[in-house]
Protein backbone atom coordinates (compact mmCIF):
# COMPACT_ATOMS: atom_id res chain seq x y z
CA UNK A 1 0.00 0.00 0.00
CA UNK A 2 2.81 2.43 0.88
CA UNK A 3 4.50 1.60 -2.42
CA UNK A 4 1.28 2.44 -4.31
CA UNK A 5 1.03 5.82 -2.54
CA UNK A 6 4.68 6.59 -3.29
CA UNK A 7 4.24 5.62 -6.93
CA UNK A 8 1.08 7.72 -7.17
CA UNK A 9 2.83 10.73 -5.63
CA UNK A 10 5.76 10.29 -8.00
CA UNK A 11 3.48 10.18 -11.05
CA UNK A 12 1.47 13.18 -9.82
CA UNK A 13 4.66 15.18 -9.26
CA UNK A 14 5.98 14.36 -12.72
CA UNK A 15 2.62 15.09 -14.35
CA UNK A 16 2.06 18.38 -12.51
CA UNK A 17 5.64 19.56 -12.91
CA UNK A 18 5.88 18.49 -16.54
CA UNK A 19 2.57 20.08 -17.52
CA UNK A 20 3.35 23.33 -15.69
CA UNK A 21 6.75 23.55 -17.37
CA UNK A 22 5.40 22.68 -20.82
CA UNK A 23 2.81 25.46 -20.61
CA UNK A 24 4.93 28.12 -18.87
CA UNK A 25 8.00 27.57 -21.04
CA UNK A 26 5.83 27.55 -24.18
CA UNK A 27 4.25 30.89 -23.28
CA UNK A 28 7.70 32.32 -22.52
CA UNK A 29 9.09 31.09 -25.86
CA UNK A 30 6.09 32.39 -27.80
CA UNK A 31 6.45 35.87 -26.30
CA UNK A 32 10.27 36.05 -26.38
CA UNK A 33 10.70 34.81 -29.95
CA UNK A 34 7.81 36.93 -31.22
CA UNK A 35 9.43 40.02 -29.69
CA UNK A 36 12.99 39.14 -30.73
CA UNK A 37 12.42 37.78 -34.23
CA UNK A 38 8.74 38.22 -35.03
CA UNK A 39 8.34 34.43 -35.15
CA UNK A 40 4.87 32.93 -35.28
CA UNK A 41 3.91 29.97 -33.05
CA UNK A 42 4.02 27.76 -36.16
CA UNK A 43 7.61 28.79 -36.92
CA UNK A 44 8.69 28.41 -33.29
CA UNK A 45 7.55 24.81 -33.10
CA UNK A 46 8.88 24.06 -36.58
CA UNK A 47 12.21 25.29 -35.18
CA UNK A 48 11.87 22.77 -32.33
CA UNK A 49 11.03 20.03 -34.85
CA UNK A 50 14.10 20.99 -36.88
CA UNK A 51 16.13 19.37 -34.12
CA UNK A 52 14.89 16.06 -35.51
CA UNK A 53 14.03 16.92 -39.11
CA UNK A 54 16.66 19.53 -39.99
CA UNK A 55 15.76 22.43 -42.26
CA UNK A 56 12.94 20.38 -43.82
CA UNK A 57 10.85 21.10 -40.72
CA UNK A 58 10.17 24.63 -42.01
CA UNK A 59 8.47 23.19 -45.10
CA UNK A 60 6.55 20.67 -42.99
CA UNK A 61 3.68 22.98 -42.10
CA UNK A 62 1.39 22.18 -39.19
CA UNK A 63 2.49 18.51 -38.87
CA UNK A 64 6.10 19.61 -38.28
CA UNK A 65 4.97 22.23 -35.75
CA UNK A 66 2.90 19.60 -33.93
CA UNK A 67 5.96 17.34 -33.83
CA UNK A 68 7.90 20.26 -32.34
CA UNK A 69 5.19 20.76 -29.73
CA UNK A 70 5.31 17.04 -28.89
CA UNK A 71 9.11 17.24 -28.52
CA UNK A 72 8.68 20.30 -26.27
CA UNK A 73 6.28 18.38 -24.00
CA UNK A 74 8.55 15.32 -23.97
CA UNK A 75 11.49 17.45 -22.83
CA UNK A 76 9.36 19.13 -20.13
CA UNK A 77 8.15 15.82 -18.72
CA UNK A 78 11.66 14.35 -18.90
CA UNK A 79 13.07 17.31 -16.94
CA UNK A 80 10.32 16.83 -14.35
CA UNK A 81 10.97 13.09 -14.09
CA UNK A 82 14.71 13.58 -13.57
CA UNK A 83 14.19 16.04 -10.71
CA UNK A 84 11.36 14.09 -9.07
CA UNK A 85 13.30 10.82 -9.13
CA UNK A 86 16.42 12.59 -7.90
CA UNK A 87 14.49 14.23 -5.08
CA UNK A 88 13.40 10.83 -3.81
CA UNK A 89 17.06 9.89 -3.31
CA UNK A 90 18.12 13.37 -2.17
CA UNK A 91 15.32 14.71 0.06
CA UNK A 92 17.18 18.00 0.45
CA UNK A 93 16.01 18.87 -3.07
CA UNK A 94 12.44 18.96 -1.75
CA UNK A 95 13.28 20.40 1.66
CA UNK A 96 14.96 23.40 -0.02
CA UNK A 97 12.77 23.33 -3.13
CA UNK A 98 13.02 26.99 -4.09
CA UNK A 99 16.82 27.18 -4.12
CA UNK A 100 17.30 23.76 -5.72
CA UNK A 101 14.49 24.39 -8.21
CA UNK A 102 15.98 27.67 -9.38
CA UNK A 103 19.38 26.02 -9.75
CA UNK A 104 17.90 23.03 -11.54
CA UNK A 105 16.22 25.32 -14.07
CA UNK A 106 19.58 26.87 -14.90
CA UNK A 107 21.12 23.40 -15.24
CA UNK A 108 18.32 22.42 -17.65
CA UNK A 109 19.04 25.56 -19.69
CA UNK A 110 22.75 24.69 -19.85
CA UNK A 111 22.10 21.05 -20.78
CA UNK A 112 19.73 22.13 -23.54
CA UNK A 113 22.18 24.72 -24.86
CA UNK A 114 25.41 22.76 -24.60
CA UNK A 115 24.29 19.13 -25.04
CA UNK A 116 20.82 18.64 -26.54
CA UNK A 117 20.79 21.37 -29.20
CA UNK A 118 24.38 20.72 -30.37
CA UNK A 119 23.51 17.03 -30.77
CA UNK A 120 20.38 17.90 -32.76
CA UNK A 121 20.05 18.98 -36.37
CA UNK A 122 19.62 22.65 -35.42
CA UNK A 123 22.47 24.70 -36.93
CA UNK A 124 24.77 26.47 -34.47
CA UNK A 125 23.83 30.06 -33.64
CA UNK A 126 24.57 32.70 -31.04
CA UNK A 127 21.55 34.00 -29.12
CA UNK A 128 21.08 37.70 -28.54
CA UNK A 129 21.85 38.92 -25.02
CA UNK A 130 18.15 39.55 -24.22
CA UNK A 131 17.24 36.00 -25.30
CA UNK A 132 20.15 34.57 -23.30
CA UNK A 133 19.08 36.46 -20.16
CA UNK A 134 15.46 35.46 -20.75
CA UNK A 135 16.54 31.85 -21.18
CA UNK A 136 18.46 31.70 -17.91
CA UNK A 137 15.85 33.55 -15.84
CA UNK A 138 12.95 31.85 -17.60
CA UNK A 139 14.36 28.37 -17.02
CA UNK A 140 15.05 29.13 -13.36
CA UNK A 141 11.56 30.51 -12.68
CA UNK A 142 9.40 28.68 -15.22
CA UNK A 143 11.15 25.29 -15.46
CA UNK A 144 13.12 24.41 -12.34
CA UNK A 145 10.94 26.10 -9.74
CA UNK A 146 7.59 24.59 -10.79
CA UNK A 147 9.16 21.13 -11.00
CA UNK A 148 10.70 21.41 -7.53
CA UNK A 149 7.48 22.75 -6.02
CA UNK A 150 5.48 19.94 -7.64
CA UNK A 151 7.93 17.38 -6.25
CA UNK A 152 7.58 18.85 -2.76
CA UNK A 153 3.79 19.07 -3.07
CA UNK A 154 3.24 15.47 -4.18
CA UNK A 155 6.14 13.70 -2.48
CA UNK A 156 6.11 15.74 0.71
CA UNK A 157 8.54 18.03 2.43
CA UNK A 158 11.02 15.85 4.31
CA UNK A 159 11.91 16.73 7.88
CA UNK A 160 15.38 18.09 8.57
CA UNK A 161 17.75 15.32 9.61
CA UNK A 162 18.58 15.19 13.30
CA UNK A 163 22.31 15.20 13.95
CA UNK A 164 23.64 12.54 16.29
CA UNK A 165 24.42 13.96 19.71
CA UNK A 166 22.42 17.17 19.12
CA UNK A 167 20.22 18.36 21.96
CA UNK A 168 16.98 20.25 21.65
Amino acid sequence: MENDARSSGRLQAIAAGGLAVAVLDAVDALVAYKLAYGMSPLAIYQFVASGLLGQGAYAGGVPAALLGLLVHFLIAFTAAAVFVLGSERLPRLRREAVAWGLGYGIVVFLVMGFVVIPLSRIPPSTPTLPLLVNGVIGHALLVGLPIALAARRYLGRPARPVLAGATA
